[in-house]
């Protein structure tokens, strides 16, 4: 009885020492062909949708790093420049402006010049409205650079996919031509497999790509709208002002009349 023990419990160490010297290795081998059968099968063609795949990522990073409340308009900007203009104190509004590195804070720099105390019903409303505008183009254009590269990248992603599945047909029905006319169907029919790969890989950079470009460009058009408005209300706190204390001929800190 004891002997039969001992020579089950070899038994089984030698099972279970055999597993787990063999196990690494079969994942190995397993995890090396899934790489080879769904990636580098695809040939040359998928070292640029590999490239792609890599920027993707890098621009996506980027555009969440910068597309912020932080920099774009932060409550402790508006709290200051609503102090300033409330009080008429416009070369003050510039000066905070000019010295934050936001974007609310260079338009509010860039605009608040055009501020005219000669027309205290509406400050030069429409000259102020017009430097917002262009500070405005002139900023989208930089910021929607990298987001329309993402763009770039959804639309050439899928024809790079589909030049190496080309690729791939022409070598397959190639191979079919240089022969007899009876070439092997499973084998032809893995020839296309491997190029349609490419088409595959090129797919799934498309997709993610495309989504994330218009999920970058609204966050950035409703980062802009808020500091349109957010310009709206500090002008009109000025305007407000200046018309409520008419009678103390109040007049916008460092405007000339």
């Amino acid at each position: 009885m004891k002997i039969t023990s001992i020579r089950s419990f070899k038994t089984v160490t030698t099972v279970v020492t055999t597993a787990l010297i063999t196990t690494p290795s079969l994942y190995a081998e397993d995890d090396k062909n899934v790489l080879e059968r769904y990636v580098t099968a695809g040939g040359w063609p998928m070292i640029l949708i590999g490239l792609l795949i890599l920027a993707l990522v890098a621009l996506c990073v980027f555009n969440f790093m910068n597309l912020t409340k932080q920099k774009f308009g932060p409550d402790d900007l508006k709290a200051g420049l609503m102090e300033h203009m409330i009080n008429c104190r416009i070369r003050s509004a510039i000066e905070l402006g000019a010295s934050h590195p936001s974007y609310l804070g260079r338009m509010m720099a860039y605009a608040l010049p055009n501020v005219d105390a000669r027309k205290p019903e509406d400050l030069g409303r429409d000259y102020v409205e017009d430097a917002i505008a262009d500070y405005t183009i002139n900023e989208n254009r930089k910021s929607m650079t990298l987001i329309n590269y993402i763009s770039l990248i959804a639309q050439a992603a899928p024809m790079l996919g589909l030049f190496g599945t080309v690729l791939g047909m022409v070598g397959a029905f190639g191979t079919l031509a240089s022969g007899d006319g009876s070439a092997d169907p499973s084998m032809l029919a893995g020839d296309i497999s491997v190029a349609l790969l490419t088409t595959l890989w090129g797919l799934v950079t498309a997709i993610p790509s495309l989504a994330a470009y218009f999920f970058f460009k609204n966050k950035l058009n409703n980062l802009v709208a808020d500091c349109h408005h957010t310009a709206e209300e500090l002008l009109n706190a000025s305007i407000q002002t200046v018309n409520g204390d008419a009678h103390l001929a109040k007049i916008p800190e460092g405007i000339a009349v």
